[in-house]
């Protein structure tokens, strides 16, 4: 396999990385903020309407994102497949919108919340602006724009976190002081509701800064592509909206099965979705791999090493995955401090978080194989068993565990829908994972993480540290020698840096 194409994915996951790290750091850094700013229940509210723009986001994209991938790589006319998807977005997030604005009370109503519909139409405008700039976004990838992506996204965040911290914090001080004309903007009683304000605000700026990219329409649309690409796409709905099921149902129907009172339910939910942020490293690492594998992959679909590109990204990815699972659990003695001491109840789920989100970035991998041969309905049907288990798991064990019954359903799945994937994808598209090596790094993995759990926690903390650098310094030292990498090459690179 060609070196340099495996560190062109490397330096594309790099790039997307740092966006996404640089963005999704800031906004983690407001959750130490947020969960001492506000109550379980009140940061609950903030969990519970993000988990429904999660949902929806799969309604009002409805898979045409990777159909753009999949038909803009062998196409005549690359801005003919672009202006057609742009269209298309447009016109049916014009009309979502517009519908989900008509039923704004009922929405309200069903969502439990009827006396704050100022926060679901915030929501509402949230999810037409993020669906507007998806494909410009899909396109900077396709063109291999990385730098810009990041930039965009980092503004995006940085406005975000900034106006958060201006409703939040600097308004309350300047009222205090006898600023009377910041009750022209401001409103203590509104509360999380400044965090939805700055997001909106947030995505309107970046909508205006990919206006550039938008405005590149030619207004050429393709009825019979269109056909093509929602044909394409729409078994992608399904496989999007289960996985959105599978990520984001725990936290959105654990007000629904809880017992207690709705106050209550809602700090359940508050203490979930802020312990679920400690999982971040896992998620970023994944996104951003996905982010560059994408439309990477599609690219090296002819590439007669193709198959081997997939496997060696694979077994790196998880290389990866399983340093991130073993130093989060590891070190949550430090990590813990990134949430506010009434939610740290939950850490107990950390691990089983870690572990399923790495599982869901191997299944991200393995997707790949549907996504080119062309049978997304295969894919969709997996993601359909994915989220059956997730509905049937949750509606048992929520009432009984309540998020921790949550945590352990997600893992499950997610490691059901590896096992049937990775069975279909040596059927119809067969891929040579290195099997062994991969559930060997799993294991050792899985292991150094009990072995913390039940004995390295209840050790001295100056006994405990060294032990702690050991496991992660001596898996580096296996990875080294099972994958036969040159120490001097780790020297060198260390050398050049220095």
């Amino acid at each position: 396999m060609s070196t340099t194409l495996f560190k062109k994915l490397a330096g594309h996951t790099a790039i997307y990385g740092l966006s996404t790290v640089v963005g999704r750091l800031l906004n983690y850094l407001l959750t130490p903020y947020l969960t001492r700013r506000f109550a379980t229940s009140e940061y609950g509210v903030v969990t519970d309407l993000y988990s429904f723009v999660g949902f929806m986001m799969v309604i009002f994209t409805y898979g045409m994102e990777t159909a753009f991938f999949r038909y803009i790589k062998d196409a005549d006319d690359p801005y003919r497949v672009y202006s057609t998807a742009m269209i298309s977005i447009g016109g049916t997030t014009l009309v979502l919108a517009t519908l989900l604005i008509l039923f704004l009370q009922p929405l309200g109503n069903l969502l439990l919340y009827p006396d704050q519909l100022s926060l679901i139409l915030c929501v509402i405008f949230i999810l037409a602006f993020d669906a507007l700039v998806a494909i410009p976004f899909a396109y900077l990838r396709y063109t291999e724009r990385p730098v810009k992506f990041s930039i965009i996204r980092i503004i995006n965040i940085s406005i975000f976190v900034g106006l958060i911290l201006f409703f939040l914090k600097l308004c309350p001080e300047l009222a205090e002081q006898g600023h009377t004309w910041v009750h022209r903007i401001y409103d203590p009683s509104f509360g999380v509701g400044y965090v939805f304000i700055a997001n909106l605000i947030a995505s309107i700026c970046t909508f205006l800064l990919l206006l550039p990219e938008i405005l590149r329409v030619r207004w050429q649309f393709d009825p019979q592509l269109w056909k093509t690409m929602l044909i394409y796409s729409l078994p992608l709905v399904i496989v999007g909206f289960s996985g959105s099921i599978n990520e984001l149902l725990d936290r959105f129907i654990l007000k629904y099965l809880l017992p207690d009172s709705f106050e209550e339910n809602m700090a359940q939910v508050g203490i979930y979705g802020a312990v679920y942020k400690l999982s971040i490293l896992m998620s970023l690492f994944t996104q951003a791999f996905r982010m560059g594998a994408e439309p990477f992959f599609f690219q090296q679909s002819n590439n007669k090493e193709a198959k081997d590109i997939y496997a060696l990204s694979m077994k790196y990815f998880i290389i990866v995955g399983c340093f991130i699972f073993m130093g989060v659990v590891l070190f949550i003695d430090l990590f813990q401090y990134f949430i506010g001491q009434d939610f740290r109840v939950g850490l107990k789920v950390v691990p089983v978080l870690l572990l399923a989100n790495l599982f869901l970035g191997i299944y991200y991998n393995l997707s790949i194989w549907y996504k080119l041969t062309n049978k997304t309905l295969i894919g969709a049907g997996i993601a359909l068993i994915g989220a059956l288990i997730t509905v049937i798991l949750n509606i048992l064990l929520i009432p009984s565990f309540s998020y921790v019954g949550s945590a352990w359903t997600t893992l499950i799945c997610y490691t059901i829908m590896v096992a049937i994937s990775y069975q279909l994808c040596q059927r119809f598209f067969p891929i040579p994972y290195n099997i062994r090596r991969i559930c060997t790094y799993i294991g050792i993995a899985i292991g150094v993480v009990l072995i913390e759990i039940g004995i390295i926690s209840t050790l001295n903390p100056l006994l405990a540290f060294p032990i702690r650098i050991g496991c992660l310094l001596g898996f580096a030292g296996l990875v080294i020698q099972l994958e036969n990498i040159p120490w001097r090459t780790g020297l060198q690179f260390l050398k050049r840096k220095g």
